[in-house]
């Protein structure tokens, strides 16, 4: 038995106590967030080491920032794990119910999915936020972080499991991969009569390498090749102060945008007002050829622009000539992530929801919204970009199945 089935064995007798816990659950979360708070000082210890590896290694400033941990990130995870606490609790809440002709009382209720495996790279608060909803969810998880935050997710984890047995609840609800090889990677993809499903958190590659690869059932999340199109009707101020926010606020996340594509008859206005902005933050525009007539100093756009996720201070622009044209470029590139309309016109927000196929689908908001605890499910596991067995951000109940439970009275089939 390899370690990982070690792992597995252990997860699914957690996975069983979890399953009845009840209150024991937000009870364990509460302390755990009062147990993070308390011990900051050594996750912060070991992400400084994380981080002078990173940098010693080249990484870039954005993703730099994505493995960042600061006294606010952590007290961010510590509020992540109460608000996941306070969420209520989904096991054994009944969806629907009917009585048949026949006297049998039926009732569709959710229960855990069981063990969830989650495989993600750099961001370290990840590991407590998925933790927190897996237990809420009464799930046990096992966790494998990627190599460059190695030193955090272990503080972390040893923080949670510290706090899970003081609660009265098993360490094994939370294990963590030491192994962060592919090797490992491709054994938990493999892990069937262990692991219920498999959730990829991370780059385009990851992803793509668990989606075609796993026997787990997976649910994809993540790649963010997002977009906002300024209508010919849009209040160029309020697109500017979007386009700004949603590309720079957190340019290495996947609710930040790549691609705005600008109305013609609105673009010579509005094109300047919004590079001036940009520019103030460092963004490097890559742009098509009307663009680069109308603002100077632009990086001329190739086919590889409009289908990249740069998680940078990059992002393409592209002048179209109708709605028609924004939501077929939208169509073509788009991850079925987040995508974003600006403009004053009620018949082509409606449209632009309508037709636009996205987990999330925004008129004159930033796309740096979608995430569980802004649509208020507290902290989130992913956004999943697939249309089953969930869509969006995954909350709590997002990591519920169901089941059926039938009362009868000595009925038998004729």
């Amino acid at each position: 038995m390899t370690e990982l089935e070690r792992m597995g064995e252990k997860a699914r007798a957690a996975a069983r106590v979890l399953a009845g816990a009840g209150a024991k659950k937000q009870q364990a979360l509460l302390h755990a967030a009062d147990c993070l708070s308390a011990r900051a000082e050594e996750v912060l210890k070991a992400n400084a080491e994380d981080l002078e590896a990173a940098q010693a290694q080249g990484m870039r400033p954005a993703l730099q920032d994505r493995l960042r941990l600061t006294g606010a990130r952590i007290e961010d995870m510590c509020r992540g794990l109460r608000e996941t606490a306070a969420y209520p609790d989904p096991v054994g809440r009944v969806l629907e119910g009917t009585v048949r002709p026949n006297g049998l009382c039926i009732e569709k209720v959710c229960v855990p999915l069981g063990v969830i495996g989650i495989i993600f790279e750099a961001r370290p608060n990840v590991t407590s936020d998925a933790a927190g909803l897996c237990i809420q969810a009464g799930n046990a998880v096992i966790l494998r972080g990627g190599k460059e935050a190695f030193h955090s997710n272990c503080a972390v984890v040893r923080i949670l499991r510290d706090a899970l047995e003081e609660a009265g609840l098993p360490a094994d609800c939370v294990q963590l991969v030491m192994d962060t090889s592919r090797e490992s990677a491709n054994e938990m993809m493999r892990l069937t009569g262990y692991l219920d499903v498999l959730i990829p958190r991370g780059g385009a590659g990851l992803i793509r390498a668990v989606v075609e690869n796993a026997r787990v059932p997976v649910i994809e999340t993540g790649v963010g090749n997002c977009h906002v199109y300024v209508d010919e009707t849009s209040d160029i101020e309020m697109a500017a102060r979007i386009i700004d926010n949603a590309k720079t606020s957190r340019p290495s996340v996947c609710n930040a945008i790549e691609t705005i594509l600008v109305h013609r008859n609105i673009a010579e206005k509005a094109l300047p007002v919004i590079a001036a902005r940009l520019r103030e933050k460092q963004v490097e525009l890559r742009a098509d050829e009307a663009t680069c007539a109308i603002v100077s100093g632009c990086v001329p756009a190739t086919e590889a622009d409009w289908e990249t996720e740069y998680l940078d201070y990059i992002l393409a622009v592209k002048v179209v000539d109708s709605i028609d044209d924004a939501i077929a470029h939208i169509a073509r590139y788009s991850t079925g992530h987040s995508e974003c309309i600006v403009t004053e016109n009620y018949a082509n927000a409606q449209r632009f929801t309508r037709e636009v196929d996205a987990a999330a689908v925004y008129v004159n908001a930033s796309t740096r919204f979608t995430d569980g605890g802004q649509f208020g499910l507290g902290a989130e596991i992913g956004i999943s970009t697939q249309k089953l067995h969930a869509r969006g951000p995954m909350g709590v109940d997002q990591l519920t199945s169901t089941k059926f439970v039938i009362r009868g009275e000595g009925q038998i089939r004729g």
